[in-house]
């Protein structure tokens, strides 16, 4: 760091966060004003029962949108907005994963800014256009992964596959209401997509050239958390202890997001708007996360924050990127992106996407188009 820059650091919503956290969100909607909430979950999350919860009982009678795709779309927002204006709602409520989570973002964007959905993206110039007026947002994770509850950040893929990023401290949830309690029913392969989702948030956050300390020290703290905790709530969904750190690690991760990430999410942005094949973006992350490392770590400032990594996982004979590797094994993850069904003439267009992302940008080593196709052709 140049020892005369100034740097803006900020941080970031007010977050309920134990077991049984979920029992104050009638409360904070009073808080924040909002009488008649559009309810924005997800098939899944209403089939596992936790919509039924006792916590959420209040919101039975609320308009419900439940047609929230895997990667959010253009066009579930757009069908989210319509319920949202049809019903006459004051404010969205997201309960499920970062899917729903992110959907809601682009409602309460559009609820409240005029135009179409490109104009707000940050690619596009969008940052600036996007104000304070967004609608009141409380958000309620049921998955420990993608850290959105905190995160500055929604990613929408538009009508012509285009994945992007739309980024203001404005679509930071006013409220996140964070319960270990709400995770323990998610199924193993599950609790292992996401958890390494938001395990990679914390390295690639941690390993950004940008300048913040305070991320970096929390992105630490969730490694530190994750790394634990995660092959114990994989075997043991129930453990109490282990989900509470899990979700405070995903949590960590998200916080950690205005650090920038990195190639990995760059990829995984980009193949999550592939029209052939639908993709879990934690998966993704899981499959690409080893052999970004490796590429990584050839920048020494990055060989250090590597080292120190493999100190506090305990790692004295082997990489953190091995490690990685094996961790994805244990946890059932497959390695490569052809048994997920990419097919091979994505890469050209995959790897322009992701140049044009906006983790590219913060990756610590300079990538050109040909080093990303080379980190595919790696992993496919």
């Amino acid at each position: 760091m140049n020892t005369r820059s100034v740097n803006t650091i900020n941080y970031l919503t007010s977050i309920s966060f134990g077991l049984g956290a979920a029992e104050s969100l009638a409360e904070t909607l009073r808080e924040l004003g909002v009488s008649n909430p559009l309810v924005i979950s997800d098939h899944g999350v209403r089939a596992a029962g936790l919509l039924q919860r006792r916590a959420f009982a209040f919101l039975n009678t609320a308009p419900t949108f439940l047609d929230v795709p895997s990667n959010p779309t253009e066009g579930a927002v757009a069908a989210g907005l319509k319920l949202y204006r049809q019903s006459g709602c004051d404010g969205v409520v997201a309960i499920g994963g970062g899917s729903p989570i992110d959907l809601a973002k682009g409602v309460a964007l559009l609820a409240t800014h005029d135009g179409e959905l490109e104009r707000y993206a940050a690619i596009l110039g969008g940052v600036a256009r996007i104000t304070g007026a967004v609608a009141p947002l409380v958000a309620v994770p049921t998955t420990a992964g993608t850290g959105s509850e905190v995160g500055r950040a929604a990613l929408i893929t538009l009508d012509d596959g285009r994945k992007l990023g739309f980024i203001s401290p404005h679509l930071i949830p006013r409220r996140a209401i964070c319960d270990p309690e709400l995770t323990m029913g998610l199924p193993a392969a599950l609790t292992a997509s996401t958890g390494i989702d938001a395990l990679s948030h914390c390295i690639e956050t941690y390993l950004s050239p940008r300048y913040n300390p305070p991320a970096e020290a929390i992105a630490v703290d969730g490694f530190k958390r994750i790394w634990k905790a995660l092959p114990v709530a994989y075997a043991d969904g129930s453990n109490a202890q282990a989900r509470t750190d899990l979700m405070m690690g995903a949590l960590e991760g998200g916080m950690t997001f205005q650090k920038g990430l990195g190639a990995v999410h760059a990829l995984s942005h980009a193949l999550g708007g592939l029209k052939e094949v639908q993709l879990h973006h934690g998966t993704l992350n899981a499959i690409l996360l080893p052999t970004v490392v490796r590429w990584n770590v050839t920048v020494e400032a990055v060989a250090e924050k590597v080292r120190y990594l493999e100190s506090l996982a305990g790692l004295e004979r082997t990489t953190l990127a091995d490690a990685l590797d094996e961790l994805n094994r244990s946890l059932g993850i497959t390695p490569k992106l052809s048994e997920l069904g990419v097919p091979r003439h994505v890469i050209d267009w995959v790897c322009e996407r992701a140049i044009a992302d906006h983790s590219h940008p913060t990756n610590p080593r300079p990538l050109t188009k040909e080093d990303y196709a080379a980190i595919l052709e790696a992993v496919f």
